[in-house]
C-alpha cells in the first residue's frame, strides 16, 4: 500500500478505462505505468516463473528490483504463459473487455499467437492497441531486434552526446524506451478521444523506439536539408545557441543557460563584464555564436574563482538561469522536490519503506495518484480470472497445467 500519495482522495483523469499490459521492460511498462497512475486500471500479463524481466534488474532488495517498485505500482499481476493456447485464450477474454492493449514484443508476436489486432476488433471493436517496437510494424527493419540504446543511435541522438572528437556516450538512462512510452501514450489518449468522438471505433498505434527519438531532434534534418549541415558533437554546448555551457567552479560545476539578449546583459554585469554585454556586435544570439568562445572564456573565468553556492547566489539575484549538476542524493536533500510532491514513501509488498519519484505532470483537478504498490508475480491471477469468469474449479485446473501461475 502506499504510506504517502498527495492526492490519493481526487478524482481520476482516467477512471473506468481498462488496460491489459503485455510489454516487458521498460518501453510498453512505463507506457501502462502512466496511464495507471492517471487513474487507468491496468492488468499486466507476465510469463509465470521469472515474470518481467525488469524485477530482476539492477539493484535488488528482498529479491525485487527497487526499480520494480515504480514502474508497476498501480498495476495488478496476471501470470499467463501466451505460448499455450489456453493462455491465449484467457489473453483474448481478458482484452475482449479492455480500453486499451499495450505490447512492446517484436512484430509479429502478437499474430503468431492469435492476437492480430483485426482478430481482437472482431470482439471488441473500440480497443485501442499500442505497439511499441525497434523499427515499427512496417519497413524493411520491421523484423530486426531493437532496444532503446539502438533507438536512440539511430534516431541520432547517441551521435550528439560526446565530446568532440570523442567516443559518444549514452545518456544515463533507457531515454529511447521512455521517449516512445511518452509518445504511446499521447496516442492512446487521441485514440481514446477519437473513439468517445466517433462512435467508439478503435484504432492500432504503431510507435518505434528509433522515431520517438528522432521526433525530439529539433532542427537536425532542416539544418541538413537547407544547408547541407551534419550537427556534430559539442558536449555540454548547446550549438548554435549563446551562451549556454557548463561551467567550473572552485568545487564543482554550473550550468548557465544566458542565451536571451536581456538575460545575457545581467550575466555579464553580474560577472563584472559589462564591456561584453554592451558591446553592440553582442546583442543577439548571431553575434554571440560567432564568439562563443570568447563569452565562454569570460563566464569560465568568473566561475573558476568562486564556489557553486556562491556562483548560483549571484546569479539568481541577477535574474540569470543557472543550476547545480544533481546526484541522487542532492534530489533527496532538496527542498523543491520535496515540495511539490514529487518525492514519496512507498510500502512495498515486501514490507519495506522505499522512496520513489512522484508523478508528473500534475494535474490541477484530476492529479495522479499511487493507489496501489507494484504487486508480486501473479498476485492478481486468481482475482482478475474470477472477474473475466472463470471459476474456481477451471483456475486450479489451469493452475496444474502451468497455464497460469
Amino acid at each position: 500500500m502506499t504510506v504517502a500519495s498527495p492526492s490519493s482522495s481526487s478524482p481520476s483523469a482516467l477512471a473506468g478505462v481498462r488496460v491489459v499490459e503485455m510489454g516487458q521492460l521498460i518501453a510498453g511498462p512505463f507506457a501502462g505505468k502512466t496511464l495507471g497512475e492517471f487513474g487507468a486500471e491496468v492488468v499486466k500479463i507476465e510469463p509465470p516463473g521469472a515474470g518481467d524481466p525488469l524485477r530482476a534488474w539492477r539493484l535488488i532488495k528482498d529479491g525485487t528490483s527497487v526499480w520494480w517498485q515504480v514502474q508497476s505500482r498501480n498495476k495488478r499481476s496476471v501470470a499467463l504463459d501466451l505460448r499455450q493456447s489456453e493462455a491465449q485464450d484467457i489473453a483474448r477474454r481478458l482484452i475482449a473487455d479492455a480500453d486499451v492493449l499495450i505490447e512492446n514484443f517484436r512484430p509479429g508476436t502478437l499474430e503468431a499467437w492469435g492476437l492480430a489486432p483485426e482478430e481482437l476488433h472482431r470482439a471488441n471493436p473500440g480497443l485501442i492497441v499500442l505497439r511499441i517496437s525497434g523499427y515499427g510494424q512496417t519497413g524493411p527493419y520491421r523484423d530486426l531486434p531493437g532496444f532503446g540504446v539502438i533507438g536512440e543511435a539511430m534516431g541520432g541522438l547517441r551521435h550528439l552526446t560526446a565530446e568532440p572528437g570523442r567516443v559518444p556516450v549514452r545518456v544515463g538512462v533507457s531515454i529511447g524506451d521512455t521517449l516512445a512510452a511518452l509518445h504511446g501514450v499521447i496516442g492512446v489518449l487521441a485514440a481514446l478521444h477519437h473513439r468517445t468522438a466517433n462512435g467508439g471505433q478503435g484504432q492500432v498505434i504503431d510507435v518505434a523506439l528509433h522515431e520517438a527519438v528522432f521526433n525530439v531532434m529539433e532542427s537536425l534534418v532542416p539544418e541538413y536539408s537547407a544547408f547541407g549541415a551534419v550537427r556534430e558533437p559539442a558536449g555540454s554546448a548547446l550549438p548554435g545557441i549563446a551562451p549556454s555551457n557548463a561551467y567550473r567552479c572552485a568545487d564543482g560545476w554550473v550550468l548557465v543557460a544566458g542565451n536571451g539578449d536581456s538575460i545575457f546583459r545581467r550575466l555579464m554585469d553580474a560577472i563584472g563584464r559589462s564591456d561584453l554585454g554592451a558591446d553592440p556586435a553582442l546583442a543577439g544570439n548571431a553575434g554571440r555564436v560567432a564568439r562563443v568562445e570568447e563569452i565562454d572564456a569570460a563566464i569560465g573565468a568568473w566561475t573558476a574563482a568562486r564556489g557553486v553556492a556562491e556562483v548560483l547566489d549571484v546569479l539568481g539575484a541577477a535574474r540569470v538561469p543557472a543550476g547545480r549538476i544533481y546526484t541522487a542524493r542532492d534530489i533527496h536533500e532538496d527542498p523543491h522536490y520535496r515540495a511539490r510532491g514529487m518525492l514519496l514513501q512507498q510500502e512495498t509488498r515486501d514490507g519495506y519503506t522505499v522512496e520513489v519519484p512522484g508523478i508528473c505532470p500534475k494535474l490541477s483537478a484530476t492529479p495522479g495518484t499511487v493507489r496501489s504498490s507494484a504487486p508480486r508475480l501473479g498476485d492478481d491471477t486468481d482475482a482478475v480470472l474470477a472477474e473475466a469468469g472463470l471459476t474456481a474449479q477451471q483456475i486450479a485446473l489451469l493452475r496444474g497445467k502451468g497455464v497460469i501461475a
